[in-house]
């Protein structure tokens, strides 16, 4: 019987996150749960889960699927220099729906709620 020759690969530097843990932490700034973000997927939370804590690792399809979804590139969401490059932010989704329901108030509500975020941001008691 043969041997299998071994070939040894030489040794990847993904910074200071694993590839699950940068998956995590952009799922959670773009304000999905694993539920949510696992539907828009189009898989389990329980495999979110798996590929999160780096137990399962992704395929080049679920890695252009997890970046669709959570609009970034793959490069930003495989290469951890990519994220730093970045310099536009996009609001969490989190924020979007707040500011959603702050555009459904009427006129007066909203020149209160502002007034009060404005003074928060200032550092100033309203």
């Amino acid at each position: 019987m043969s041997k299998r020759p071994t070939v040894q690969k030489p040794h990847l530097d993904f910074g200071s996150e694993t590839l699950g843990q940068r998956l995590a932490r952009l799922r959670k700034q773009a304000g999905y749960t694993q539920t949510e973000f696992a539907g828009k997927v189009g898989i389990t939370q329980v495999l979110v889960s798996g590929y999160e804590t780096d137990r399962n690792q992704f395929s080049a399809e679920m890695a252009v699927r997890f970046a669709l979804a959570l609009d970034v590139s793959t490069d930003e969401l495989l290469h951890p220099k990519a994220a730093k490059k970045k310099s536009t932010k996009k609001p969490s989704l989190k924020v979007m729906r707040r500011l959603e329901q702050i555009e459904k108030l009427p006129p007066l509500q909203q020149s209160t709620l502002l007034r009060t975020i404005d003074g928060f941001l200032k550092g100033v008691a309203v």
